[in-house]
């Protein structure tokens, strides 16, 4: 849905069909040039000054009325290869645009696992808070037989029930969290403020196929965006300078010409009647001046050629860097849910251990509230392991060039 209705990859993709126009108008320039031209117009007679201006001058007659309609074309044969160049530099133009547009898409898919995960977490601390409140009220009911029986002190009582206030603080916090979450989500893939959206599948970070490091690094140059982007701002500024090389090179070309026209001024003795006119022919030319006008523009050109490589080998430095943070990262975040499932465990056999010896009167309330804390927190930190280590997942994806 947001690979459809983000905005953001809606612009992009509308870039990407301006370049593939951009292209086809190159293309185009390899037709030949076509002018059709007419004018008509109106003459004075012709005063011819034998005795200079000053002296009255003798009115030569000629045709006054005058009018011309023609056809010029012009067809390029070669011109130093620079249709050639301009055409694949809007290819190369067009390659950058859909990477763009791929990572931008990559981007806004990232974002939205992310802000779809933080959904999915909090409805989870949700249903875990809802659970914690009704076993906090099941067991305040106990604490309020105990206190009856004068097996406990109301402090007792007094605990217990703030504990059980601050949990519904906490859920009115997280559905907070939750409406919040949902327009965030809702507005990144188009859809309307207020449709609800309820994550129904399970956080399985169990199944994810984690490679060696080596086979990433391997799948890094052919995929990863920042990297082919480098790569195609390369090939663009060496086909500039091809295009600045060819401004020294000789220009051949077909023009041909045809009008009729009235009067028949083109040859002496002239007529005053509608003459056609047909002429064709080769146009040969080279720009000796470019031998030293274009110099430094080469020069300019060439530098900037060492400047792509230069920021290419940086931006794969880059990528590389990125790569094994995103990969380390990933491991850890695997590792930090085993530990949260561990911990969970241990949690849970404490708080059974607590619980029971509190209501046998062989422990503190403050060891019970404690232990349920312990419990709840743990619970918690599991959720937010294996959401952290799903979007690690898409993130490590996103680094590759594969999300």
């Amino acid at each position: 849905m947001a690979d459809r209705y983000n905005k953001t990859n809606q612009v992009k993709k509308l870039q990407v069909d301006q370049v593939k126009e951009s292209i086809l108008d190159s293309k185009a320039e390899r037709l030949p040039e076509i002018t059709t031209s007419g004018n008509f117009e109106e003459a004075s007679n012709l005063p011819i000054y034998n005795n200079g201006i000053f002296n009255s001058p003798i009115q030569h007659a000629i045709v006054h009325t005058r009018y011309k309609i023609g056809v010029d074309g012009y067809l390029n044969i070669y011109n130093g290869s620079k249709t050639n160049l301009k055409i694949a530099e809007q290819n190369v133009l067009k390659d950058l645009e859909i990477i763009r547009q791929q990572s931008t898409a990559a981007d806004v898919r990232l974002l939205a696992a992310a802000y779809y995960l933080d959904l999915k977490k909090s409805y989870i601390f949700k249903s875990l808070v809802i659970k914690n409140i009704e076993d906090q009220e099941k067991q305040l009911a106990k604490i309020k037989v105990f206190l009856q029986q004068g097996a406990i002190l109301k402090s007792d009582l007094l605990r217990a029930e703030l504990k059980v206030s601050h949990q519904r603080v906490s859920l009115l916090q997280i559905e907070n969290d939750i409406l919040i979450g949902n327009q965030k989500l809702n507005i990144l893939i188009g859809q309307p403020d207020n449709q609800v959206i309820i994550p129904v599948d399970d956080l399985q970070t169990g199944k994810f196929d984690l490679k060696s490091y080596d086979e990433y690094l391997a799948l890094l140059t052919a995929h990863a965006y920042d990297a082919r982007l480098a790569s195609r701002e390369t090939s663009l500024s060496e086909i500039r300078l091809k295009n600045i090389k060819s401004n020294v090179s000789l220009k051949v070309g077909l023009y041909s010409n045809f009008q009729y026209a009235y009067p028949e001024n083109f040859l002496y003795p002239y007529y005053a009647s509608i003459y056609s006119l047909g002429v064709a022919g080769v146009r040969v030319s080279f720009p000796i001046s470019g031998f030293y006008l274009n110099t430094h523009k080469q020069k300019v050109a060439a530098i900037e050629v060492q400047k792509q490589q230069i920021i290419a080998s940086d931006v794969q430095d880059k990528v590389r860097q990125r790569l094994n943070e995103a990969y380390l990262r990933f491991k850890e975040s695997l590792t930090k849910v085993d530990v949260a499932k561990v911990n969970v465990a241990q949690a849970t056999e404490n708080y059974r251990i607590v619980r029971n010896t509190y209501f046998n009167q062989a422990s503190l309330i403050t060891d019970l509230l404690d232990a349920d804390v312990q419990l709840l927190q743990t619970n918690f930190d599991l959720v937010g392991a294996e959401v952290a280590a799903q979007l690690q997942y898409y993130q490590l994806q996103n680094v590759l060039g594969n999300l």
